[in-house]
């Protein structure tokens, strides 16, 4: 299986509220991000997490977001501060609004 992020890429983590076990915080769909790393394919754990075989692999992805960006001002943080989290590929969309702004 093939990347289709790569490391600087833009992201968007996909605003979508499913059931069961979902590996993506709450706190971060929504939020644009930029790929830190390509960490590989893994079978998905929201279907392991219900008895699934967890195929097809999913691609999982290093994504630094800037805090400012994901708690909007609420909050004791620096103005550069980032906070970094394992993204599944299907949970991410390219950012085709990225800005300089945009990118921790």
């Amino acid at each position: 299986m093939s990347a289709r992020f790569k490391a600087g890429d833009p992201v968007v983590v996909k605003n979508e509220h499913r059931p069961g076990h979902i590996r993506t915080p709450m706190y971060l769909r929504g939020k644009r991000g930029v790929v830190l790393k390509d960490y590989g394919s893994w079978k998905n754990p929201e279907d392991l997490a219900i008895g699934r075989d967890g195929l097809p692999l999913r691609v999982n992805y290093w994504v630094q977001f800037r805090m400012d960006d994901v708690w909007n001002g609420h909050g004791a943080y620096g103005a550069v501060d980032t906070i970094a989290a394992e993204i599944y590929e299907h949970w991410l969309e390219p950012d085709t609004n990225a800005s300089g702004k945009n990118r921790p």
